[in-house]
């Protein structure tokens, strides 16, 4: 089942009369519980589709559609009531709050969603930094975290709304290639434990491999769309 399509979506920069595409005419449909890297030289336009996927960033013609809305059509306010229930985003530079714990990082979207008790945001929290091997150091601030585990602690940020769509921008990008492995194994397990879809934006050949689906951008077009495994 589609859980996002995009149909011919283009965008646009202008500088003064200059116009600048960044992707031209672009369709795919993306199912729920996919494990996909969006791949491409620099340039290409996969971080422009992941502003567009993540609403953070509007088509300039063309249609997406996410649970059958049409995502073009919304207001800034109920972009962000989309990207606040239904979007989890993982940062190259992992963005966590340095003055506050492992747990307090997770815990901080589930305090903005507001609806939960204390006991219930502790027990989600913990059940998450469980899932991702951190309980243990949830006291932690990042400065007292390696790299590997503060990628790990924003993985957990991303999933402890449970959200529908995980989008990461070069996840592995501020990693050594051991801890590339462990947090690409890591999200591998929580996409078959969670049925979460992720999808990636990434030049780096062991996303690429780890992919179960590997979309090809050059010069703002689908070079290449394939299944893979």
């Amino acid at each position: 089942m589609s859980l996002l399509q995009f149909e011919n979506i283009s965008r646009i920069y202008h500088t003064g009369d200059i116009e600048s595409f960044a992707l031209r005419s672009v369709s795919f449909a993306i199912d729920k519980g996919e494990f996909i890297s969006i791949a491409g030289p620099s340039g290409s336009g996969k971080t422009t589709i992941l502003n567009i996927l993540g609403c953070l960033d509007k088509a300039t013609s063309g249609k997406y559609y996410l649970d059958n809305e049409n995502i073009n059509e919304k207001t800034s306010n109920s972009l962000a009531l989309i990207r606040r229930d239904k979007i989890g985003f993982v940062f190259q530079t992992f963005n966590l709050i340095p003055i506050l714990t492992a747990f307090e990082n997770v815990e901080f979207p589930l305090i903005l969603n507001g609806g939960m008790t204390q006991g219930e945001r502790t027990r989600r929290v913990e059940k998450i930094l469980d899932e991702v091997d951190l309980l243990d150091l949830k006291g932690r601030k990042p400065s007292e975290m390696s790299g590997g585990q503060q990628q790990r602690v924003s993985i957990a940020r991303a999933l402890v709304k449970g959200p529908e769509l995980v989008l990461a921008d070069e996840p592995t990008a501020n990693l050594d290639s051991k801890s590339g492995k462990d947090v690409l194994d890591l999200m591998l397990d929580l996409n078959t434990k969670l049925s979460a879809t992720f999808v990636f934006s990434t030049h780096d050949e062991m996303v690429m491999d780890y992919a179960k689906r590997l979309i090809m951008l050059k010069d703002g077009e689908v070079e290449s769309d394939k299944k893979r495994g």
